[in-house]
């Protein structure tokens, strides 16, 4: 069985569920709220699915005004909210638990503006990834942030989580792509932070919001960037009789000086099952394979494919092809988008999400295996190569006893390696329950409560996405320090 500890659920809020559901019905209205078992069993767990919790009642509003209504009633009320947006979430960042409301906001998916000149699309949370760059691209303009997901994942999760995706290595990912949100707060009150500018005045608190995991609102709204399509892309494959070489080119190219928009890193496992799914012409007979694209003029495209050839020649590959068209470079960023279901038709797996300085990618990718193997279990890398943004996937049946503990050992130790070269837990997929009790590798205990203080302001009764980033015990003490600064503060009050 999964081994991450979750929450117990509160008695007396479950012990309330037809008056909360009746509750619910009257302010949004029967078609918005899911009570039924049926129902809420569609949003027991998200992509991590070794977890899953079946919530109290569910909640699909259609505005901001009724999101509002439901987080002041669940205030006023003291009920847990989980906010959802398309649950492809990979570290249990929209789990529910069974004394919570989840509140999801896959109705709220319009495109509400759209400004070509001053380059930004105002748009509701719910809309999927893909359906941004769908609306703007009959003007010439793209949504840079491109996680493997998105199809089907929404913008409300990407803020949510700071995603990125392959093309994050020139564009950079959510927050960087991100110049404004309208937030409701967990009393209700609705706040628009950011706007359609460059630069806003005042404190940073866009940076804050993006990447909290729902611990501070529920994001409605967002103004994004958006930027002009270039002329022309083109990807090449390059492949190597071993990884740490592939991990050596990654590093020649970027320290070359050259950005491409994507250096994408599959090894032997990987490669062979991606081929098998996607037909994409994957080299089959290497270790690893590089999928590199650059971007501009024809003449460009040339002149910067020519030069990365040049320098993976110094180490030797056993392969280097340049796509010839653009059905072929479809199909190789088929195979590559498609990695993490195409790994699912064979195995169960655990998705890591670490992050290291690049000069450690031999090193690391050496150790990972070796770790996989120590707990008698297979491993295949699939990864953004050019910022150090890792996705080893742990394979092992989740039917077998003890399996799941074991992947989630050799995950741990995974993340562990990652911050010990230098590196972080976390890319692009966030903490969820997942890292939660990891959060002690990178963080101090100061930083911890630094962390907890700023969550706190936002959401003083910790109902919002309760149980995921922090430590439980961690939470536990700094929950119990705020009541005793509250009595003291009343014994004060009442002396004078």
């Amino acid at each position: 069985m999964p081994s991450i500890e979750l929450p117990s659920p509160d008695a007396s809020i479950l012990a309330r569920r037809n008056e909360i559901i009746r509750d619910l019905q009257s302010l949004v209205g029967v078609h918005c709220v899911i009570a039924d078992e049926d129902g809420r069993r569609a949003f027991e767990t998200d992509a991590l699915t070794a977890y899953k919790r079946l919530p109290l009642v569910v909640v699909l509003p259609s505005t901001t005004d009724e999101v509002s209504k439901v987080l002041k009633y669940a205030k006023v009320n003291g009920i847990k909210v989980v906010a959802r947006g398309a649950g492809t979430s990979l570290s249990g960042g929209a789990l529910p638990s069974e004394d919570a409301i989840v509140v999801g906001v896959s109705k709220m998916n319009k495109v509400l503006e759209i400004d070509y000149e001053n380059r930004f699309a105002r748009v509701e949370s719910g809309i999927t990834n893909l359906a941004i760059s769908d609306a703007v691209g009959r003007g010439g303009f793209f949504y840079a942030p491109d996680p493997s997901s998105q199809i089907a994942c929404t913008l409300a999760g990407n803020i949510a989580m700071n995603s990125g995706g392959a093309h994050c290595l020139k564009y950079g990912v959510t927050t960087n792509n991100v110049l404004g949100v309208k937030i409701v707060l967990m009393d209700g009150e609705i706040v628009e932070i950011g706007g359609p500018f460059l630069e806003p005045e005042g404190y940073d608190l866009l940076a804050l919001i993006v990447g909290s995991e729902g611990q501070f609102g529920i994001v409605t709204e967002a103004t994004v960037r958006i930027l002009r399509a270039a002329e022309g892309a083109r990807p090449m494959m390059i492949g190597f009789e071993s990884s740490a070489k592939a991990g050596m080119c990654v590093a020649r190219i970027i320290g070359s000086g050259i950005i491409p928009v994507a250096i994408e890193f599959m090894d032997r496992p990987a490669i062979a099952v991606c081929e098998d799914f996607a037909k994409a012409g994957y080299p089959l007979d290497v270790e690893a394979l590089l999928i590199i694209e650059v971007e501009g003029s024809e003449e460009e495209i040339s002149d910067r494919l020519a030069y990365i050839a040049s320098i993976a020649e110094e180490l030797s590959p056993q392969a280097i092809v340049v796509s010839a068209s653009a059905a072929q470079s479809a199909r190789i960023w088929k195979g590559r988008k498609a990695a993490f279901g195409a790994v699912g038709r064979l195995s169960d797996y655990y998705c890591m999400d670490g992050t290291i300085p690049l000069t450690h990618l031999p090193h690391v990718l050496e150790k990972i295996s070796e770790i996989c193997a120590r707990h008698g279990l297979r491993v295949a890398n699939i990864f953004h190569a050019g910022d150090g943004n890792l996705h080893p996937l742990v394979m092992y049946d989740a039917n077998k006893p003890g399996e799941t503990d074991k992947a989630e050992a050799a995950g741990a130790e995974i993340l562990k390696l990652c911050v010990s070269v230098g590196g972080c837990l976390t890319g692009e997929h966030g903490v969820g329950i997942e890292k939660r009790d990891l959060m002690r590798v990178q963080f101090s205990e100061t930083d911890l409560a630094v962390q907890m203080r700023i969550k706190s302001v936002f959401d003083p009764d910790w109902l919002l996405n309760n149980g995921k980033v922090f430590p439980l015990d961690a939470v536990a003490a700094a929950l119990a320090r705020r009541e005793a600064e509250l009595q003291r503060a009343t014994g004060a009050a009442a002396a004078a």
